[in-house]
């Protein structure tokens, strides 16, 4: 065997036909294919899986148990396998404590410059705070008032682990009669047993003194004691009074404001040390919002304007109505009134409520009548209160549906505690470099000036700092800030996180298996990506990635097409070699596609529209600079620009949330911006992410779309069903009596294996069939219900074409392209382009009011241009029938074929936010400020040039 090649012999995972494919060593291979082909069971289920499972089975037993091993995949042989580093697109943690800085490891880098080299100041006043001596903490403490009692204590230990037994020996040894343990004080003659696995605070007691003239050098004394004890720092308990921490690093001489020696745990917003204490380092409360209380304000109360868990208008002689009654006849006003119209002191007293007065109340119930007398909550405090208190999931998810982030008062969204704010690098705190972009902040680190002792500290940590910011910019993430949290960054923009951590690690002879890159990367960013790829592989790794992207191809040293079809009809190598060889394959889509031999052709003609338009003025969430967006209503429109440049802030934040609000009544709060305008040519709004469609395998394609109920319906009117009683119940395999109940329906049944992955088997009662044996002795046209849930949509709309309900609902999941995929194909085995293809066929086989608006963000993730062309005939399908759909995209393809675009930009970032072009493909492509234009001017004379 050569030791320059990957030789994968018999692979038989999912739909792969027992395939063999020879990968060469230290190149950029890229594996290609339609959507559904096998590429991913390929790269992902066989050649990685292999790679994790041998690194697993080279550890000892002991390890094995704690790390889940991967089961060897349906392979023959993988003959040259290096160790796999998967980087998909799964999305970093949701955690809000979670950011970019922390994820990157960066912030770790910013904590330790800070606590090394970083200048503190009063956080009052602002002045530099100098190193404080003991005359300056003498005259401090002289300062209390004659005859206040205090104790001098040394705090030996500061929130540390463990039993502390020397030191609690070592202070018996000097003579130490008492000390304070977590708040409460013993006596050192008696044992002292701590928690070990508890943080503990232990502070010796070094004197006990009441202020007075004559103690002045006997607290000279004990001060400097407790001073050489701790370190430098001392605590003054002043009795029935405040403790004051006296630092010989650090105070202000003018406000006496003292500050522990600085410390990399101070500047983490994850550790009660640097935190701030009232919104525990989140920068963020959840409070409720009264927009979401009260949706439509033009609504009265007792037309149901309250909408809050509980509190809606409701039955005579409910609490609800008892104390709204009582609230209008005591502040004089009507509950027929909008509520628009009700006077401020009536809103504020049903939002938070009357304070100690009591209202006067009647309620009447099947008891009879009765008088009650007291104070009203109110509802905003009352669901506050509840949210706190409750026990109960479900309680606090209804209670959240009225609630809204708010920048916390104390920190203002900063994090952490006002001492950690006023320390200063270059004369910025840690959090105002964290809301820099990359790039600004690149400038920053490298314009610093130091003083010589500075720079010996400090020079190391900068060139951490430093590196790994580089990398960030290297793959196209220059926009991103610090401070942003993981669980806003889109999944190739989490994964190119992890490919630039990657590089900083400078591992060689690693195999790296990347799931699509590009995703989200402008086409002017995606140099950066390849540049990035090539410099992994130039130091000694061999690269697999999975893409669609025509740049990254050209640019591979190999590649691999997958094919022919989709699914059933994929599974097989249809082209495996060098990009000149691709030329010459004429079974490859890919090459027809790439060379430009099939070519997804430029509309003839723009819509116009039908002249109406939605306009949204004074857009300035996140990096939006107060734009005014027109969106053209009838029209196929497509929002553009770099990564960054504000689409997602635009479409996902503002227009969604807004329209969902007021059209579909949804509880969001839509983001900064002012007048909308042309809401009443609308009737709903439609959103199609890439979100799972269920978490369970329990749910498929079949069950979301809805055609299973109309399959299990049809199974219920057989004949044999009707002689057997048997309704469409029956057939579902979520609930008791069809159902085989030795799996509970899941048709597998899991196998606990210590030392070794569990193991799933197919049920021995049904035999994996879901169903028991009277069910699926039911036939349709020879079929049980079993037979139905295994047959592709392709196969399914050809069976049930004579059932229109039925073939409607398959034949538009058959149109996105999901021809391949099992009606009862587990959610959980589908990618996020075949979920959103799914939702996109569930919209589909509704029928068209010719008023709704679908939003879309990057429908062709995971799609070859093939399955791309496909998915513009389905959307131009529904703008035909007078809907509007607006898109976020990068793909030229999809950027070419749009009636109108919104280019945004210039940049990413703070450089972004505004609108850089506006109009047909071909005006923007004339816009010289506009990247999108200058690269969809070289796709459509491509396209022109291709269809002569």
């Amino acid at each position: 065997m050569g030791k320059d090649k990957i030789i994968i012999k018999g692979a038989r995972e999912h739909n792969l036909k027992n395939v063999d494919v020879t990968i060469p060593r230290d190149k950029l291979v890229v594996f290609t294919g339609l959507s559904g082909s096998g590429k991913s069971s390929l790269a992902f289920d066989t050649i990685y899986a292999d790679g994790q499972r041998r690194y697993v089975e080279s550890l000892s037993s002991y390890a094995r148990q704690f790390l889940g091993q991967m089961e060897k995949p349906d392979v023959d042989e993988i003959e040259g396998l290096s160790p796999a580093i998967s980087i998909d697109q799964k999305t970093t943690s949701k955690n809000p404590r979670s950011t970019v800085g922390t994820v990157t490891e960066i912030y770790d880098y910013l904590r330790l410059l800070y606590a090394r080299i970083g200048i503190p100041h009063c956080p009052i006043c602002g002045r530099e705070i100098k190193q404080q001596t003991i005359d300056q903490i003498v005259d401090q403490v002289m300062k209390l008032e004659e005859r206040t009692k205090i104790q001098i204590m040394a705090p030996i230990v500061r929130g540390r682990k463990g039993e502390h037994v020397k030191e609690f020996e070592a202070a018996r040894k000097s003579g130490f009669v008492r000390v304070r343990v977590d708040g409460n004080i013993y006596d050192l003659s008696e044992e002292i047993k701590l928690e070990k696995n508890i943080k503990h605070h232990i502070e010796i007691i070094v004197d006990r003194l009441v202020i007075k003239p004559e103690i002045k050098s006997r607290l000279t004394d004990s001060l400097e004691i407790a001073s050489n004890l701790s370190g430098g720092l001392i605590i003054v308990d002043v009795v029935d009074g405040e403790e004051i921490l006296f630092s010989q690093n650090y105070a202000c001489p003018e406000h006496g404001i003292s500050i522990e020696e600085l410390s990399p745990r101070m500047f983490s917003f994850n550790n009660p040390y640097g935190a701030c204490e009232k919104c525990t380092g989140l920068g963020t409360f959840m409070k409720v919002d009264p927009d979401l209380i009260v949706p439509n304000k033009e609504l009265s109360i007792s037309q149901g304007a309250l909408k809050a868990s509980g509190w809606s208008f409701g039955d005579r002689g409910s609490i609800a109505n008892m104390y709204f009654e009582a609230l209008a006849q005591t502040y004089g006003f009507s509950l027929d009134t909008p509520f628009q119209d009700l006077p401020k002191k009536a809103v504020d007293v049903i939002f938070y409520g009357t304070g100690k007065k009591k209202l006067e109340m009647t309620r009447t119930n099947g008891y009879g009548t009765g008088t009650y007398s007291a104070p009203f909550e109110g509802i905003i405090n009352n669901l506050e209160r509840r949210y706190k208190e409750s026990n109960s999931d479900y309680a606090k998810e209804e209670i959240a549906n009225y609630m809204n982030d708010i920048e916390c008062p104390s920190c203002h969204g900063e994090r952490l505690k006002p001492e950690a704010l006023a320390v200063t690098v270059g004369g910025r705190n840690i959090s105002e470099i964290t809301k820099m972009s990359i790039t600004e902040l690149l400038d920053f680190i490298q314009q610093l000036e130091l003083s010589e002792r500075d720079h010996m500290i400090a020079d190391a940590v900068l060139k951490e700092i430093r590196e790994r910011l580089q990398f960030l910019c290297s793959v196209g993430l220059e926009y991103l800030t610090l401070s942003r949290s993981a669980g806003t960054l889109s999944g190739g923009e989490s994964q190119r996180i992890r490919l630039a951590t990657q590089i900083g690690s400078s591992l060689v002879g690693v195999l790296y298996i990347l799931d699509e890159p590009s995703i989200g990367l402008h086409q002017r960013d995606n140099d950066k990506l390849i540049g990035t790829l090539k410099h992994l592989r130039d130091i000694g790794n061999t690269l697999i990635v999975v893409e669609h992207d025509e740049d990254t191809m050209l640019a591979a040293d190999y590649l691999v097409d997958v094919g022919p079809g989709a699914g059933i009809h994929g599974g097989e190598i249809v082209f495996s070699g060098t990009i000149d060889q691709l030329k010459t394959c004429e079974e490859s889509i890919t090459a027809q596609y790439l060379f430009g031999k099939k070519q997804i052709p430029v509309p003839k003609e723009r819509r116009k529209g039908n002249g109406n338009f939605l306009t949204f003025t004074g857009c300035a969430e996140n990096n939006l600079k107060d734009i005014t967006v027109k969106i053209p209503l009838g029209c196929f429109v497509c929002v553009t620009g770099v990564s960054g440049s504000g689409k997602s802030s635009l479409v996902n934040e503002i227009i969604y949330k807004h329209l969902a609000a007021k059209l579909n009544r949804a509880r969001l709060h839509a983001g900064k911006h002012g007048k909308v305008d042309g809401l009443e040519y609308l009737d709903k709004v439609i959103d199609i992410d890439q979100s799972p469609i269920g978490r369970t395998p329990r749910s498929n394609p079949g069950t979301y779309t809805g055609v299973f109920n109309d399959i299990r319906e049809l199974f219920a009117q057989t004949a044999d069903a009707k002689m057997r009683g048997y309704n469409a119940g029956r057939f579902s395999f979520n609930v008791r009596g069809g159902r085989c109940e030795a799996c509970q329906g899941d048709g597998i049944v899991k196998i606990e294996m210590h030392f070794l992955p569990d193991i799933f088997v197919p049920c021995e009662v049904c035999k994996g069939k879901r169903y028991n044996r009277e069910t699926l002795e039911v036939k349709y046209k020879g079929k049980s219900i079993h037979d139905v849930l295994e047959m592709t949509v392709e196969e399914g709309m050809y069976f049930f074409e004579n059932i229109p309900r039925i073939h409607r609902k398959l034949k538009t999941l058959f149109e996105v392209g999901l021809g391949y995929v099992k009606i009862g194909q587990p959610a959980t085995t589908l990618s996020g382009g075949e979920a959103q293809r799914v939702k996109l066929a569930t919209e589909l086989a509704k029928r068209s009011t010719g008023k709704t608006i679908y939003i879309l963000d990057e429908p062709t993730t995971g799609l070859h241009t093939a399955d791309v062309h496909r998915l513009i005939q389905v959307l131009q399908k529904l703008v035909d029938a007078g809907n509007t759909v607006l898109v976020i995209e990068h793909n030229l393809d999809i950027i070419k074929v749009a009636d109108h675009i919104i280019d945004l930009g210039p940049e990413g970032g703070t450089r972004g936010g505004e609108i850089v072009a506006n109009g047909t493909p071909e005006e923007v492509a004339e816009c010289v400020d506009s990247y999108t234009g200058q690269y969809l001017k070289r796709s459509l004379e491509k396209t022109k040039q291709s269809s002569k």
